[in-house]
């Protein structure tokens, strides 16, 4: 027998740590992502090599770091004993620092080459008709990179919704706070509950191909150009 109130709070967990996360990637990924299409700094590859060590180094490996860095010796502890805590390790607010620096390469590339994409002279153009940096960058750039920022977004969400190995490392498996879905289906496995893994497993096998669907129709849409 299925238990909906067993299921649905690490469903709810899942999708309010992907959204959040998501939105923070958003804000924080697109001006790094600017600077990585625009700038000419010698420097700027290693940049962006930092950006995309997740998408090679092992989840252990930055989820053990992520750990430290969170636990009470770590800056995370800092930050938690300003507001009575004693750690940020094993919090939602742990998770969500944790995802977002697990899923920024999947957010930040394709954004980085939507603004390089967009090229110098839309740009030139908003100057010439007495545009500041700031009006030309969201009244021309921005417009010009949507397909990037989709398909950053999609990426993003699912890839939160997915993560595993970090989320475990540093959120632990506690109901109602850092439980999310994919612990909750080692977890059901673990304990020989097949039905309950199958059916979330099954969620997520559908969530993912409706997923990477979306964002092909979506970016076939938006990238389709003007008659």
């Amino acid at each position: 027998m299925i238990d909906l109130a067993e299921i649905w709070p690490p469903v709810r967990l899942t999708l309010e740590l992907a959204g959040v996360t998501t939105v923070v990637l958003l804000a924080v990924g697109t001006p790094i992502a600017w600077w990585l299409a625009r700038s000419q700094a010698p420097w700027k590859e290693a940049v962006a090599a930092v950006v995309a060590l997740p998408l090679v180094l092992p989840p252990t490996v930055l989820g053990f770091y992520l750990l430290l860095m969170l636990g009470p010796d770590g800056p995370g502890g800092w930050v938690a004993s300003l507001f009575g805590g004693r750690s940020l390790a094993f919090t939602f607010e742990g998770l969500v620092i944790g995802s977002v620096l697990y899923s920024m390469p999947f957010v930040v590339q394709p954004i980085r080459n939507a603004f390089a994409a967009v090229g110098d002279r839309p740009l030139e153009v908003a100057a010439t008709l007495r545009a500041s940096p700031w009006d030309a960058f969201w009244t021309v750039a921005v417009p010009l990179a949507r397909p990037g920022f989709v398909t950053g977004a999609v990426l993003g969400f699912a890839h939160t919704v997915g993560e595993f190995g970090v989320v475990l490392m540093i959120g632990g498996n506690i109901p109602g706070e850092t439980k999310v879905l994919s612990v909750a289906i080692y977890d059901y496995v673990e304990t020989l509950q097949w039905t309950q893994a199958h059916v979330l497993a099954a969620g997520m096998l559908v969530f993912a191909f409706s997923v990477i669907l979306a964002m092909m129709l979506l970016e076939k849409r938006i990238g389709r150009p003007r008659p």
